[in-house]
């Protein structure tokens, strides 16, 4: 019993060597690469829909334009 507790003090010791480890280099595209988030397709779709709206309200201003027109 008391040499495996030695051996794990040892190797404890042995672990704790006091030098900082070296610091990993990221490749150049992983920091420009963003992850995709659950959110991503939602705002997509979000953004989507903005675009036909506009799309519908400058069609229903140039009717409502067309209408006023036609009645004066």
């Amino acid at each position: 019993m008391t040499r495996l507790a030695l051996l794990l003090c040892l190797c404890s010791l042995a672990a704790c060597s006091g030098k900082p480890p070296a610091p990993v280099s990221q490749p150049a595209s992983a920091t420009t690469t963003r992850l995709a988030t659950p959110w991503d397709e939602l705002k997509k779709d979000e953004q989507r829909a903005r675009d036909v709206q506009k799309t519908v309200d400058q069609q229903a201003e140039k009717q409502r334009q067309d209408i006023d027109t036609v009645t004066q």
